[in-house]
């Protein structure tokens, strides 16, 4: 699939960072389902500019395949990205294209399914660790060392 030419963000430092940006974009319109994948879990972790990409590749004339890579992206996103990734997804959900909203409404089942419970810390150490049980004492029977028969 050739690709338009992406105007760099400015945020990027140096022309190696355009390069390896311009090669995963490249990457996610694969059409292997892996390569794509890999490639929107590398965007997950380039912050603004992974979160650029993933929302074009999101709401642009995309594949099905390359629209769930790219909510696949969105759901990885780690720190101060997570609450904008949602926002997205939930922003893809009033799309006009049927596709669009279809990958947004499994990506948000998926987060929802994932989110753990409201556990305060002590509450998951004790689901952790395991209970200590009672050992019960040997009878003295128990102590004996059974005898060894020598040859002779």
């Amino acid at each position: 699939m050739n690709l338009e030419r992406r105007k760099p963000s400015g945020r990027e430092r140096d022309g190696t960072a355009v390069k390896l940006l311009a090669k995963v974009r490249e990457q996610l319109y694969s059409s292997h389902a892996f390569t794509r994948r890999r490639a929107a879990s590398r965007l997950a972790w380039m912050q603004e500019d992974g979160l650029d990409v993933l929302k074009e590749a999101l709401f642009g004339e995309a594949p099905t395949g390359t629209k769930s890579a790219a909510t696949y992206g969105l759901r990885k996103m780690q720190g101060r990205m997570k609450e904008m990734a949602f926002g997205v997804l939930q922003e893809g959900l009033r799309d006009k294209h049927i596709e669009t909203r279809e990958v947004c409404k499994n990506a948000l089942l998926v987060l929802a399914q994932r989110t753990p419970g409201k556990f305060s810390a002590a509450e998951r150490i004790r689901e952790r660790r395991p209970e200590i049980k009672e050992i019960p004492a040997r009878s003295p029977r128990d102590k004996r060392v059974p005898h060894r028969r020598t040859r002779g």
